[in-house]
């Protein structure tokens, strides 16, 4: 089953969501009169409502990374008992406002939020247009009794790209839908934008570009801002999360330090394992461009561009802060250690000096 089957076998569950994007969607393109602009404030507005879970999900992050000390000290206090050690774990998050489900929340809701948007893509003749659910049915089938070329492609209640298409380019069969009263002139919107039909799907075949290069051409801008954003963001998460520093730092020991040469092994399979699963997003976003509409993958673009400053603001507001306050910290207790050796290191050589004395005293 490909990405459009799965999209549209979701369950009725998420119909509120379907409906309150759909009206959304209608109000801006209302409001800009232009498709694109539509999309890209509805991207917007979705993804900067999940910035304060972001936020809280960074900060729940810090604070387990504050607590790393206490948690070596319960995982020695308890040993192989797994369970009481869970149990400790979790009621030390509980008392200092670390873990929760924040963290894990926001993937899931920026998933959830796909299928609304798909919906809306997909099917703009019922969130933009307003048509009923049966007279698109009437069209299709009107379509498919004036012949297979009149609507190509696969066409249902809710995705209907393909009859979006051919009220555009069939005038015959516009009139006819019109003439019976399945839909009304205004109630047809514009979707284009920059020039670009956003209904259309971004191609892998060649020989669209060769036949249509000047349809096929513009929308290749979409899988290349969409695979960029992603790395980009894929990098600036590595390079921003709490504790890089130093992780890269105890890396360059490891490969010095020959004598950890085993330790390191095991740690590089697992630094791979990471890498495979960081580039394994990437790639699924790069292959759904190529067989989703085009405004899909504006969508994505939009999402990914606020997904990074997003980054940037937690990144200066906490974690850089966080970093600064622990450096701090560590470099005062290095200054308490060195001052204790040294007054250690100066009672001990007075102790000496003293014993000195004394022995040439006796003598």
């Amino acid at each position: 089953m490909n990405e459009v089957n799965i999209m549209l076998a979701m369950p009725s569950l998420l119909e509120p969501l379907y409906i309150a994007f759909g009206w959304l969607t209608r109000v801006l393109y209302n409001f800009f009169g232009n498709y694109g602009l539509a999309i890209i404030m509805l991207t917007i507005i979705v993804r900067g409502l999940l910035i304060p879970l972001n936020i809280k999900s960074q900060k729940s992050m810090l604070k387990m990374q504050a607590l790393s000390g206490k948690q070596a000290e319960l995982q020695r206090k308890y040993g192989d008992d797994k369970e009481k050690y869970q149990e400790a774990l979790i009621e030390m998050q509980k008392e200092n406002g670390a873990g929760g489900l924040s963290g894990c929340l926001l993937p899931i809701l920026q998933l959830i939020f796909i299928w609304p948007i798909f919906r809306i893509v997909s099917g703009p003749l019922t969130y933009l247009s307003q048509v009923s659910s049966d007279n698109i049915n009437a069209m299709i089938e009107l379509g498919k009794g004036m012949g297979d070329k009149v609507i190509n492609g696969m066409v249902t209640a809710t995705n209907h790209i393909g009859l979006v298409k051919a009220l555009s380019e069939n005038a015959q069969f516009l009139n006819e839908c019109v003439k019976r009263g399945f839909v009304k002139m205004e109630q047809l919107v514009d979707l284009h934008f920059l020039g670009m039909d956003l209904t259309m799907t971004p191609a892998w075949n060649p020989k669209l570009y060769v036949e249509d290069p000047k349809t096929y051409f513009p929308l290749l801008i979409f899988p290349i801002l969409v695979l960029a954003t992603s790395i980009l963001s894929m990098q600036l998460t590595k390079i921003m999360k709490p504790g890089y520093k130093e992780e890269k730092e105890a890396k360059e020991r490891e490969k010095v330090n020959e004598a950890r040469k085993g330790q390191s092994g095991q740690d590089d399979a697992t630094a791979n394992t990471m890498k495979i699963m960081n580039w394994t997003l990437p790639v699924i976003m790069l292959y759904t461009t190529f067989t989703m509409p085009a405004a899909m993958g504006l969508y994505w673009v939009v999402g990914s561009i606020m997904g990074i400053l997003t980054q940037i603001i937690v990144f200066y507001m906490f974690t850089k802060p966080y970093e600064q306050k622990k450096a701090e910290v560590e470099a005062k207790k290095e200054a308490v250690f060195k001052k204790s050796a040294k007054a250690a290191l100066e009672s001990n050589n007075g102790g000496k000096a003293s014993g000195k004395g004394k022995k040439g005293k006796k003598n």
